[in-house]
């Protein structure tokens, strides 16, 4: 079986390591990064360690704050303008997938001058390598430090493009658990069920195999065990980095296992909603497991066992349907809405998401082709 597999050269974990990034910039050319994160995040002093690493190593940082949570192409353009003007020569993204999304589409214009993000829509596209690029999470969901992966907002189509290249992985990846405490419940709980979408969806995925599989099942049982925990306890530092662990395991797996129909669903109202990448998951998780579950019972069996789910002596049919019911009890101990109506979506919204929902890259690893009509009777099945 050929495969391909591509993470960060280098990765930073454990509480305080966002100080040790400046002796690891040896790698990356330049003195002038260009930080990429939300006001809201400056605000809060999560970014201080940081810009005071930067400078005593000598180098000049210069901060853009306006990350959208769904980044758009004219923001992107935004960004791009302040990087030239700034004079940086390499990125640092510092945030949630948002923010690390977005310093990934710059790396991909700067590489490429001339072309827009919209070039890059698809697989493949993006080719060269850009100036360096470090990421630094401040979630544990999107695993936007050790993917391949950006999502933007088309804003003329209305419709989130998925930019998949090698080319977009960055150099250096940082989980720092300190940085997570102070989440909200909430974005802890959408943030953890996007890293369990991504874990399911790698495992049952088309293309998964013997590298991806250990990773997926060790973040599902990461987040049964810690997802909790960090919801009820913003500052419990074991569960954060327990879950900054699943979140990296998780996108080392969809990395290169693919992802499926619960992300080309979730996609579009997050579009044309603007609604929170992890909680459209997080409701049409279950929902997409359910139409593909007969033809995946072994690996739902697997996976019901690594949520926790008591499964000896049971047949695969049998443990297959525990794996659904405890992804629906993990979702509700969480807090998660109890479908997509909750967040202002209509029935008369479905239609024009059936298009582009099967056009998203991420439809081609899904274990079951779905036709237009089972794509409407999904999505109502999630209002």
């Amino acid at each position: 079986m050929a495969f391909t597999l591509g993470i960060p050269k280098i990765s930073l974990f454990g509480a305080g390591c966002v100080r040790e990034v400046v002796s690891q910039l040896g790698s990356i050319q330049g003195r002038r990064p260009l930080i990429v994160t939300e006001a809201a995040l400056i605000k809060l002093g999560l970014l201080d360690n940081l810009l005071e690493s930067l400078r005593q190593g000598g180098y000049e940082p210069t901060l853009y704050d306006g990350v959208l949570a769904n980044p758009t192409d004219t923001l992107v353009e935004q960004a791009l303008e302040y990087y030239r003007q700034s004079g940086s020569d390499f990125l640092i993204g510092f945030g949630g997938g948002s923010s690390i999304d977005t310093a990934k589409a710059l790396r991909a214009l700067l590489a490429n001058p001339g072309k827009t993000i919209h070039a890059f829509e698809g697989i493949g596209k993006v080719g060269r390598i850009g100036p360096g690029l470090v990421a630094i999470s401040t979630t544990s969901g999107t695993a936007a430090e050790v993917t391949s992966n950006a999502v933007i907002i088309d804003t003329s189509r209305r419709v989130k493009m998925v930019l998949i290249d090698a080319a977009l992985i960055p150099e250096i990846a940082v989980n720092d658990p300190e940085l997570m405490v102070g989440l909200p419940a909430a974005v802890t709980a959408a943030t953890g069920m996007d890293a369990l979408t991504h874990a399911v969806e790698a495992y049952v995925s088309v293309a998964a195999h013997p590298m991806t599989d250990p990773t997926a099942l060790a973040a599902i049982r990461n987040i049964a065990e810690y997802l909790p925990r960090a919801v009820d306890n913003g500052r419990d530092i074991e569960a954060r980095e327990g879950m900054a662990h699943a979140q990296f395991l998780a996108g080392m797996a969809f990395n290169s296992a693919g992802l499926g129909y619960v992300h080309s669903l979730a996609h579009q109202p997050g579009a044309t909603h603007n609604l929170p990448h992890g909680v459209c998951n997080a409701i049409l998780l279950p929902v997409v497991c359910e139409f593909s579950r007969a033809a995946r019972a072994e690996r739902f069996a697997d996976i019901a066992a690594a949520l926790g789910a008591e499964t000896r002596g049971d047949s695969a049919e049998v443990a297959s349907h525990k794996a659904i019911a405890a992804i629906r009890a993990l979702s509700r101990r969480v807090g998660i809405p109890a479908g997509l109506g909750e967040l202002g979506v209509k029935e008369s919204d479905i239609a024009g998401w059936i298009a582009p929902a099967q056009a998203d890259p991420c439809t081609g690893c899904a274990p079951v082709k779905a036709s237009d009509a089972q794509l409407v009777e999904l999505y109502r099945a999630a209002l």
